[in-house]
C-alpha cells in the first residue's frame, strides 16, 4: 500500500467534515442561530423591516427573551465551580487534595469564570456550549500551562452517531474555523511554512456566504470584504483539527533495576566488616577443636600424621565456610539493593529500551491497547501534524441545555421564538393603531382644500382649516376599534413564555407577583428554581465533572517539574495559601531520591461538588447564619464573611486587634482575679496568725501562771515537808524515848525480880 503524502491526509480529513455538514446539521445551526439572534434583540429580517416601514408601521421590538436567558445564566454562573479529589490509597490521599488547588489555580489563570459563562450562553441559545482543555507550552517562560477555551458551537462538528451527552462514544470530533493565513501563522509559528504555502479552497468562502443569507449571522466577517482580499497573507483558508479515539499498542513492563557502583561499594564494605567478626569466631572454633586433637595424640589415641591431616582439614573447611558465608552475604544485600519496577510504555518506546541498557534487565513484558486521542491538523490543502494527546477522553467538553437524543440539542430560546414572534406583532399592531387614533386621516374631494395647509396645520389645535366654496367638507376616517384580545395575547404571551423557560416574574423581583410573607417567598423561590436545578443537574454537572477530569489528565501530564505558585483560599478573606508539587528531595550524596508531593504519579478520582454554582438566597443565608450565631455553632467573623459590607478587611482587623484586646483584657483580669484570691488568701493568713499569736499568748500566760503554781505547789510542799519531817523527827524521838524508858522499866523489873525469891 503505498505512504500517504501529506495532502492525501489532508482530502481524508476535508472529505470527513464534507460528509458530516449535513443537511440535519445546517438545519440544526440556522434553527439555533435564529434562537441567538432573537437573544440579540436581531428579531426583524432586512425584508420584514422594509415591509413594516412601507405600511408605516413600527419596527421596534419588546425582546421578553434577554431577561430570561440572563436569569438562567444567573443561576447556572452565580459561583465558581469546585472540584474535589478523592485518592484511590491512602498514600495519595494528601495530593487528591492538593488537586483542588491546582484546578482552582488552573481555572484562575485561565479566566474560567468569563469563559464558562459564555459557555452556559451559548448552551442557552445556541443548544450548545463548549469548552476546550490543551496545554500551551510557551506560558510560564516554556514550562507550559494548561488552559481552558470556550469554542464557538457552530464550529464544533462531532459525529453524528454520538449519542452520549458528553460524547464520549463519538468516534470523531472535528473543529472547523476560517481564519486569516497571518493570524494562523502568529499562532503557529512553527508551521509558517506549510501555512504560507495553503491555497484556500472554494468551498471556504461558500460555506461563509450560507451563514450571511437573511442577515442570518450578524457576526461573521462580510463575504464581500472576504472576496476583496488581494494580500496572500490576509487570505481567508479553514483551520480544522480532528480528534479521534485510536487504540494505541503499549507494553506492560518488569524490570530490574541493579545497584549502582557505589552501592556495590557499599555493600562490599558491609560484607567485609560482617566476616571480620565471624573469621574471629571461626578461628576460635577451629582452635578448640585443635586443643582436642592434640589432646587425642599425646593421649596416643591417633598418631602424627592424622593430627596434621585433621588440622590442615580443619583450616580448609574454615577457608570453604567463610567464603559461602560471604557470598551469600553479598547475594543477599545485592537482592535487596535491587529494584524491580513496573512501568507502562508506548510501542516506539519499548521497541527503543529492549535496544538499549534494559534488554537484559527487563523479566516480563505484556503487550495491550490503550485508547487514546490523536489530534490531526490541517489548513487548507496542508497537513500539519498529528500528536497523541494526554488522557483517554476528549478534550472537548459539551454543555447541552436540551438532549434530544442526538448530537443536535435544542436550546431554552427556540421554542421562545414563536411567541416572541406573536408579541411583537400583537405590540406592532397596538400601537400602529394608537398612532392612526391620534393622527387623523382625512377623506376629501380633490379641489375641495388646499393639501398643503391642512398637512401643515390640520393637526394644530386652534386652526382655521378652509375649505373651496361648493365642496362638502373632508371627513375624518378613524381607525378599526382593535379587539380587547390583542391585549390578552400580550399577556398570555408573556405567561407562557415564562411557563416554557421557567423564568417567572417573581424570580426577577417583581413584587407584584411575589409572595406577601416572608416564608412563603422562600418557598417559592424553592419551588420556582427546581426546573433550573435539574437542568444543572443532569446536564451542567456532569459536563463540569467531565471537565474536572480531563483537567486532572492534561495537569499530571504536565507538570512533572516542581512548582510553586499561590491561590486565594475560596470563602475566606484575603488569604493566600502557598502550594508546591514534585519537591526533589536529595540524599547525603546530592541525588534525588524521591519527590515530595509527586503530583503526576498519584492516583485519585475527580468529583465535582453539586450546586456549587448554584446561588443562595442571601436573606435566607443570613437568616440562618443569624440563628447559627446565636445557637453559639459559629462566630460573627463567618457571619461578616457573608455579607456585602464594604472594607470587610478593615473590620476584621479592627476586630480581631479588638479580639486581641479582649484578650489582654480577659488575661488582666484574671490575673487581678488571681491577686485578688492571693489578697483575700494572705488576710485569711493573717487572721489566722494573729488568731495564733493571741492563742500562743494565751498558752504562753497559762504555762507562765501554771510555772507559777507549781512553783508556790513545791514551796509549799517543801514548806509541809520539813513541818512533816520535823513532826516524825519528834514523833520518832518520843518513840526512841518511849522505847528506851521501856527497855529501862524491863531492866529494872528483871532485875528486882533476881533480887527478890519467889515465895512458894
Amino acid at each position: 500500500m503505498p505512504r500517504q503524502t501529506n495532502q492525501d491526509k489532508a482530502m481524508v480529513v476535508r472529505e470527513l467534515w464534507n460528509r458530516i455538514n449535513t443537511n440535519s446539521r445546517q438545519k440544526w445551526e440556522n434553527i439555533n442561530q435564529e434562537s441567538h439572534n432573537f437573544y440579540l434583540d436581531n428579531q426583524l429580517t432586512d425584508d420584514e423591516v422594509k415591509a413594516l416601514e412601507k405600511q408605516g408601521m413600527p419596527t421596534f421590538t419588546i425582546n421578553r427573551i434577554i431577561p430570561i436567558v440572563e436569569m438562567l445564566l444567573f443561576y447556572s454562573t452565580t459561583r465558581d465551580p469546585r472540584w474535589q479529589a478523592v485518592g484511590n490509597t491512602g498514600d495519595d490521599s494528601k495530593i487528591a487534595a492538593l488537586h483542588t488547588d491546582m484546578a482552582d489555580y488552573i481555572w484562575y489563570i485561565n479566566s474560567g469564570k468569563a469563559k464558562y459563562a459564555q459557555c452556559i450562553q451559548d448552551a442557552i441559545t445556541k443548544s450548545m456550549g463548549y469548552l476546550k482543555v490543551s496545554i500551551d507550552n510557551n506560558r510560564d517562560n516554556g514550562m507550559g500551562e494548561v488552559t481552558i477555551d470556550c469554542l464557538e458551537p457552530f464550529d464544533v462538528y462531532p459525529d453524528p452517531q454520538s449519542r452520549d451527552i458528553l460524547f464520549r462514544d463519538a468516534a470523531f470530533i472535528l473543529t472547523r474555523k476560517i481564519v486569516p493565513k497571518k493570524q494562523l501563522m502568529n499562532m503557529m509559528p512553527e508551521y509558517s511554512a506549510k501555512i504560507k504555502k495553503t491555497s484556500s479552497v472554494s468551498e471556504t468562502k461558500t460555506a461563509m456566504a450560507k451563514k450571511y443569507v437573511d442577515g442570518a449571522d450578524i457576526q461573521t466577517y462580510d463575504v464581500h470584504e472576504l472576496a476583496s482580499v488581494d494580500r496572500d497573507d490576509e487570505m481567508f483558508v479553514d483551520y480544522i483539527e480532528l480528534y479521534e479515539k485510536v487504540k494505541v499498542p503499549y507494553y506492560n513492563v518488569f524490570y530490574t533495576i541493579q545497584p549502582t557502583q557505589q552501592e556495590i561499594e557499599q555493600i562490599q564494605g558491609t560484607v567485609r566488616s560482617q566476616m571480620m567478626g565471624m573469621r574471629d569466631e571461626m578461628l576460635v572454633q577451629t582452635k578448640e577443636q585443635q586443643a582436642q586433637l592434640a589432646q587425642q595424640l599425646e593421649a596416643g589415641e591417633i598418631i602424627q600424621e592424622r593430627y596434621d591431616i585433621e588440622v590442615q582439614k580443619l583450616a580448609t573447611q574454615m577457608e570453604v565456610q567463610l567464603q559461602e558465608q560471604k557470598d551469600a552475604m553479598f547475594q543477599d544485600m545485592m537482592q535487596q539493593a535491587t529494584k524491580e519496577e513496573n512501568v507502562q510504555m508506548s510501542e516506539k518506546e519499548y521497541n527503543i529500551a529492549i535496544e538499549g541498557e534494559l534488554k537484559n534487565n527487563i523479566t516480563a513484558a505484556r503487550k495491550f491497547f490503550r485508547t487514546k486521542i490523536r489530534l490531526s491538523s490541517i489548513v487548507g490543502d496542508q497537513y500539519l501534524y498529528d500528536t497523541i494527546l494526554p488522557g483517554n477522553e476528549y478534550p472537548i467538553i459539551p454543555f447541552m441545555y436540551k438532549y434530544t437524543g442526538t448530537p443536535f440539542p435544542m436550546s431554552a430560546v427556540a421554542p421562545l421564538v414563536g411567541k416572541q414572534k406573536e408579541m411583537n406583532k400583537a405590540h406592532q399592531l397596538m400601537v400602529h393603531n394608537a398612532s392612526l387614533g391620534s393622527s387623523l386621516r382625512w377623506m376629501y374631494t380633490d379641489g375641495s382644500i388646499d393639501i398643503d395647509h391642512w398637512e401643515r396645520h390640520a393637526a394644530a389645535p386652534g386652526a382655521l382649516l378652509p375649505i373651496n366654496s361648493g365642496y362638502d367638507p373632508p371627513k375624518e376616517v378613524q381607525p378599526a376599534q382593535l379587539s380587547a384580545a390583542f391585549a390578552g395575547i400580550v399577556g398570555e404571551g408573556r405567561n407562557d413564555m415564562e411557563y416554557l423557560a421557567g423564568i417567572y416574574s417573581s424570580m426577577q423581583g417583581d413584587t407584584g407577583q411575589q409572595h406577601e410573607t416572608y416564608k412563603g417567598l422562600l418557598a417559592q423561590d424553592e419551588y420556582g428554581t427546581r426546573r433550573v436545578k435539574a437542568w444543572l443537574d443532569n446536564y451542567i454537572m456532569p459536563g463540569l465533572k467531565h471537565l474536572g477530569l480531563i483537567v486532572k489528565d492534561y495537569a499530571q501530564f504536565l507538570y512533572t517539574a516542581e512548582k510553586v505558585f499561590r491561590i486565594v483560599q475560596p470563602n475566606e478573606i484575603e488569604q493566600e495559601k502557598e502550594v508546591r508539587l514534585n519537591v526533589p528531595l536529595y540524599n547525603d550524596f546530592g541525588e534525588v531520591i524521591e519527590l515530595w508531593n509527586d503530583y503526576a504519579s498519584a492516583q485519585f478520582d475527580v468529583r465535582v461538588i453539586s450546586g456549587n454554582t448554584l446561588p443562595v438566597n442571601r436573606w435566607a443565608y443570613l437568616n440562618e447564619l443569624k440563628e447559627l450565631f446565636q445557637m453559639g455553632v459559629v462566630d460573627d467573623m463567618a457571619v461578616l464573611a457573608e455579607t456585602d459590607i464594604r472594607n470587610k478587611e478593615q473590620i476584621v482587623e479592627r476586630k480581631s486587634i479588638l479580639m486581641q484586646q479582649q484578650q489582654q483584657i480577659n488575661q488582666l483580669e484574671e490575673q487581678v482575679k488571681g491577686m485578688k484570691g492571693d489578697n483575700e488568701t494572705l488576710e485569711r493568713m493573717l487572721v489566722q496568725s494573729g488568731i495564733k499569736d493571741k492563742v500562743r499568748q494565751v498558752e504562753h500566760d497559762m504555762r507562765k501562771k501554771l510555772v507559777d503554781s507549781s512553783a508556790k505547789v513545791k514551796g509549799d510542799q517543801a514548806v509541809n515537808k520539813a513541818q512533816l519531817d520535823g513532826v516524825t523527827k519528834s514523833a520518832n524521838t518520843a518513840l526512841d524515848n518511849y522505847k528506851k524508858d521501856l527497855a529501862r522499866d524491863r531492866e529494872i523489873q528483871a532485875a528486882q525480880t533476881k533480887v527478890t525469891p519467889t515465895k512458894k
